[in-house]
């Protein structure tokens, strides 16, 4: 039985990963160069210490950038971009879903907290049982941490646990710490390698959270 539902958050609930790879590669465009989509596809899901953009940037120019101008403009663009999202489809069903049934809810990120909590709140998603973060951990996804860390708050058992995911290095963390997985690509991870998920779909629209914990606890069973 399914007694926790744990979520990613960039890709899953925000598909915040095409805005990212726009920002930066817009600044790369200013400089006569080009951030190829193939290079960032490989960076999503891992943490920030993966792969430096900025630090790449001046390699291939051959000198030093002023860092803290170009990571504001950065972020600045970001931000316009992310604020136009929307929720990804199924996300709001799925939570509403899961708290009527009475199971607990997490989201496990290798983001920092203030991107996510910030986020969630602006919204009306910020009612969670835990939310942890690359803030709160050692290492990042593909490293179960952050999941472990979450199943430790939420006082759950790994095999009573779902996490939802988007990315190869996402659902590997989730099937290192234990846990079941559901597979939801986003448009930047659709070429991911996905099949150590226990569950692909198209969008969370497709299944219920109902149906697919059930399937799941069948399949475990």
């Amino acid at each position: 039985m399914i007694r926790a539902l744990v979520f990613d958050f960039d890709g899953l609930i925000l598909d915040t990963e095409v805005p990212v790879y726009r920002a930066w590669a817009e600044i790369y465009e200013d400089f006569g160069q080009r951030l190829e989509l193939e290079l960032w596809q490989g960076v999503i899901g891992r943490g920030p210490g993966y792969f430096d953009p900025l630090a790449a940037l001046e390699r291939r120019l051959g000198c030093v950038l002023d860092r803290e101008a170009i990571q504001a403009r950065r972020r600045r663009r970001e931000l316009e971009l992310v604020e136009r999202l929307t929720v990804q489809p199924g996300v709001r069903e799925w939570r509403a879903e899961a708290m009527s049934m009475g199971v607990r809810l997490g989201v496990a990120s290798s983001s920092s907290r203030a991107w996510v909590t910030g986020h969630l709140r602006r919204l009306g998603l910020d009612e969670w049982d835990c939310i942890r973060c690359r803030d709160d951990v050692a290492r990042t996804k593909p490293a179960p941490d952050v999941y472990l860390s979450v199943l430790e708050c939420l006082g759950s058992s790994p095999g009573q646990a779902l996490a939802v995911e988007d990315s190869e290095p996402g659902v590997a963390a989730a099937k290192a710490a234990g846990m079941h997985c559901v597979a939801v690509p986003s448009a930047m991870t659709a070429g991911h390698d996905l099949r150590r998920a226990d569950l692909v779909l198209r969008s969370l629209a497709e299944r219920s959270f109902a149906e697919v914990a059930a399937e799941i606890a069948g399949i475990s069973g």
